[in-house]
Parts: C-alpha cells; sequence; structure tokens
C-alpha cells in the first residue's frame, strides 16, 4: 500500500521525465510499471487521486470462521473432516485461521514429522534375516521394529526387486536339490550384502579423509589416497579383498604406506600456506601463494605448491559473469575515448577509471562505485549505496578531487555510456576540479577492461564463494569496505613486483 503523497509524487515525476516509466522507478524505488501508468490515466482523468484504496469484502464472515476453528478443534483437530463437513474454506485459509486463533499450535501445522532413519547395518541385518528366516516376515519386522514393507523395500534397494524374499527351508519338505540352490541363491546374496557393505564403508571413508564427494568414483583416486583407504578398514575387511575393490597392487600399498610414516618435510609449509590462504578471502592461486611465501624467506617451486595446494583442497573459486547495465541512451554529447584501451600510466593520477557494479543478495540490492588509477590500480576512492543513482557517483567523485586538490595533477576520467556521466551533477564536478572527460564507445566494455578486471576479482574473490543468506544490506556494505582496504594495502600483484599498491607507492616514494 502507498499513501495519497507517495501516488502524486510518483505521478508528477512520471509526468515531468516525459513518462518514462523506467527513469520513474529508478529514481524513487517504486511502483510497478503497470501501477504507475493507472495512477496517472486516473490524474489525468480526475486531476487528482483518491486519498485512501477502497477496502476489499471479505469472502468468509467473521463468524463462519469462528466457526471453522470451532469444528477443527472439537473434530480432533483434522482438516480434512472440517473441509468435507462445512464446504469451506481451503485447506491454506482454513491453516492460517488456526494458526491466528492459536498461535501456539504454529508447530504442530506444519506438518508431518520425517519418517525415522534406521541405520545401514539394521538393514543390512534385516535383509540378511528376511531371505534366511525360519518365521514369517511378519515376525521378522516386529523383532526389529518395523512394518512389512518397510522390510521389503530395503530388499528392494539392496537386492533389486526381481531377487526372491524367501529362502527359508520347509522342513525336508523341498526336494534335495532344491534345497541345495536356495542355499547357493542364500550365499550369493550374502556376498552381494558384504560387497555392497564394503564399497559403502569406502566412500564414506573418502569423504571423511580424503574430503571427496559419496559419489566419486573409487578407481580415480592416486595410489597415496588409496592408500590411506586401505589403512582406514583394514581392521573391518581383509587386506586382498580391499586391494582387490581398490584395484590397488600389493607393492604399490606398502611402497606408499612405508611413505606415509616418513615425516612430511612440507609441514611447516602446509600449514603457512593454508593461513595464506584463509587470510586472504581464499582468493589466492599458486603464483601469488608463491609469492608470498618468498615474502616469508621460504623458497619453493610452483609444482610443489599446485601439489600441495590439491593436497589441502585449496580451490580458489571460479567466476561467474553478471553484468549491470546503466546506459540509458544518448541523453547528452558523448567526449572522446581518449584512453583507447592503453590503461598504462607512467605516474600517478593520470588516468582514472570508475563504473558501477551491482551486488545481489537476499537481503537486497546494493552497488559499488569506485574510482581506480590505471598507474598501479590503487582504489582512490568508493561509494557504497542501495541505490545507483547521482549521489553515489558524485560522493565517489568529490572523495577522488580530493586527493588532487593540492596538486597539479588532472587526471583523464574514463567512464562508459551509462547515465549518471552525463547529469549535470557530474560535469559540473569534472569542469570545476578541470579534469578530463573520456567515454568508451557504446556497449563496447573492453573498452574500460582494466575497471572492468577489478570487479571481476572482487565478486570472484569475496562475493561468489560465500553464502549471503543472512547477511544484512549493512553488514554486506562493512564486508565490501573492508575488502577494499584489504586490496589497496595488503593484497599483493604479481605485476607490482608481490607488492600492494600501496606498498608499491612507499617504494617508490611517492606519498599515500
Amino acid at each position: 500500500m502507498y499513501s495519497y503523497e507517495d501516488r502524486v509524487r510518483a505521478v508528477k515525476l512520471y509526468i515531468k521525465l516525459g513518462k518514462r516509466v523506467r527513469a520513474t522507478i529508478r529514481q524513487l524505488g517504486y511502483p510497478t510499471k503497470n501501477a504507475l501508468k493507472g495512477w496517472c490515466r486516473e490524474f489525468e482523468q480526475r486531476l487528482d487521486l483518491p486519498v485512501g484504496y477502497a477496502g476489499r469484502v471479505p469472502k468468509y464472515s467473521q463468524a463462519q470462521k469462528e466457526a471453522a476453528v470451532e469444528h477443527y478443534l472439537t473434530h480432533d483437530r483434522c482438516i480434512a473432516a472440517t473441509m468435507r463437513a462445512l464446504g469451506y474454506p481451503g485447506r491454506g485459509t482454513l491453516s492460517a485461521w488456526v494458526r491466528e486463533a492459536l498461535p501456539e499450535s504454529r508447530k504442530a501445522m506444519v506438518g508431518r514429522s520425517a519418517p525415522p532413519r534406521y541405520s545401514e547395518a539394521l538393514k543390512h541385518a534385516g535383509v540378511i534375516e528376511l531371505c534366511s528366516r525360519e518365521k514369517g516376515a511378519q515376525a521378522v519386522a516386529e523383532k526389529l521394529g518395523v512394518c512389512r514393507p518397510t522390510l521389503y523395500n530395503w530388499k528392494n534397494q539392496l537386492l533389486g526387486r526381481e531377487a526372491p524374499a524367501s529362502m527359508k527351508r520347509h522342513n525336508n519338505s523341498a526336494p534335495a536339490p532344491e534345497r541345495e540352490e536356495l542355499e547357493r541363491q542364500l550365499e550369493s546374496l550374502q556376498r552381494d550384502i558384504r560387497q555392497l557393505q564394503l564399497e559403502r564403508d569406502l566412500l564414506r571413508k573418502a569423504n571423511e579423509i580424503l574430503k571427496k564427494g559419496l559419489g566419486v568414483d573409487l578407481q580415480l583416486l592416486t595410489n597415496r589416497e588409496k592408500t590411506l583407504l586401505v589403512d582406514a578398514l583394514k581392521e573391518l575387511y581383509a587386506l586382498p579383498k580391499l586391494l582387490a575393490q581398490l584395484e590397488l597392487a600389493r607393492s604399490s600399498y606398502f611402497y606408499h604406506r612405508a611413505r606415509v610414516k616418513v615425516a612430511d618435510k612440507y609441514l611447516a609449509v602446509r600449514r603457512s600456506i593454508s593461513d595464506i590462504f584463509e587470510l586472504n578471502h581464499r582468493c589466492y592461486g599458486y603464483r601469488r601463494l608463491q609469492a608470498s611465501l618468498a615474502r616469508q624467506c621460504v623458497t619453493i617451486s610452483e609444482k610443489v605448491v599446485q601439489r600441495l595446494m590439491r593436497q589441502e583442497s585449496l580451490v580458489v573459486s571460479k567466476p561467474k559473469r553478471r553484468r549491470y547495465g546503466s546506459y540509458l541512451g544518448e541523453i547528452s554529447p558523448a567526449p572522446e575515448n581518449l584512453i583507447n584501451r592503453d590503461f598504462h600510466a607512467a605516474a600517478p593520477n593520470e588516468k582514472w577509471l570508475t563504473d558501477i557494479t551491482e551486488f545481489q543478495i537476499p537481503a537486497g540490492k546494493v552497488y559499488l562505485s569506485p574510482v581506480i588509477d590505471c598507474f598501479d590500480g590503487l582504489v582512490i576512492s568508493w561509494s557504497i549505496g542501495e541505490h545507483p543513482n547521482a549521489e553515489l557517483v558524485n560522493t565517489m567523485l568529490d572523495a577522488a578531487i580530493e586527493t588532487v586538490a593540492d596538486g597539479n595533477a588532472r587526471p583523464i576520467v574514463h567512464s562508459d555510456r551509462g547515465a549518471h556521466y552525463r547529469w549535470p551533477g557530474w560535469l559540473s564536478r569534472i569542469g570545476d576540479a578541470k579534469l578530463v572527460r573520456s567515454m568508451s564507445r557504446k556497449g563496447c566494455s573492453p573498452d574500460n577492461a582494466a575497471c572492468e578486471g577489478f570487479f571481476g576479482r572482487l565478486k570472484t574473490e569475496l562475493f561468489y564463494p560465500r553464502d549471503w543468506k543472512a547477511t544484512t544490506i549493512e553488514q554486506f556494505i562493512k564486508e565490501v569496505d573492508f575488502y577494499i582496504r584489504w586490496y589497496n594495502e595488503k593484497r599483493i600483484k604479481l605485476s607490482l613486483g608481490s607488492l600492494s599498491p600501496i606498498e608499491y607507492r612507499e617504494s617508490l616514494g611517492f606519498a599515500t
């Protein structure tokens, strides 16, 4: 519901902007396209809007509502019985009425509880006893504390529907050849069950020890990983059976077993790599990890770093492509592309790049607008907000201008053709600071590739790997702000000699 003032404000702005729906909604943040057009038609016909909305007549009266709740409570709390007896309402409506009348019954209205979970050992024991039973299936089910259908479902899952459910002996009533055939089938089923149990235990240990998924192909594991699985299960199963199941040669097993017992000479390096990886947003690949170790006077090859990362399951998240566009058309003349994809600068404050990127989290949308120096990739200034409006880019530009207010630098400010960089506030600030404007070609993101690359690194290293379901807008803004400060002060860049942008400037004697 929108107030009278909100609707009038929206209609007047809609008319002022030449009845441009998207521009109006972008500035106000509401309403929908159809609602805005409906308000405008009503305003043009009546020269005004109604003060309030007309209330909708409820489908059911209060008496009907109370009668339905009373019938539900007095008839064993059965929703279906109440619906059949009264002929109304629907299941969802009646559930809502009951929750409103009895707040304490909310948990009881969610639905039936989950079916009980039974261990795999109990299932296997039940299937073996079912197939080799001397008593009926009902007696076996009662002994295990389950029902007969559950027992037969276990048999179907483990052995398949074609396997017979009973192989009991009938007091010598069956001929000797038939008994021998049944015994052979029983032995075959028992072997199959033991084989399934072995495969299950191997998959569980692979998930527990090697951090592999339950659907991993055991034959694709390395001999060292297979050796670890054999050592973990050799007390439960015979060694030849484990080696045959994993297709591991006996000599290979004893070789890797001896290697595992030898002290790990990279133990300290493993810990250092894990600490560096975790402290840097889990985004360092093997090259930057090697550079970080070199800064700690630890020299190892890239291949060793790759192998240790693989053994420690240190995986960098892969990038995802998603774009936000702010192009609204040629609303003012565009300057020339002075950068022309030359993103190299001989000194600070020669070439600045800017753009806006969007983050969509469950709590809402957040927008980031930075200014990046082409000299070393330093983020000169940035602003983060919930709306991609003029205030977002103007405050960022003001903060960037303050960094060169005392000097003679007049950097080129390069952007795309978004409307934010053509509004009067942006143009006046550029003119007052005597900065030089430059714009990419229409729909050509490579013309601003260095800025797009910063957004890609930020999202790959911070945004995509994490789950933001429980994060508020304010918390997310703080996380992005913290990342950018870390990016400027601590995140090393191989192109800068394994230094961060601020460390690089300090090494050259530039003030920061």
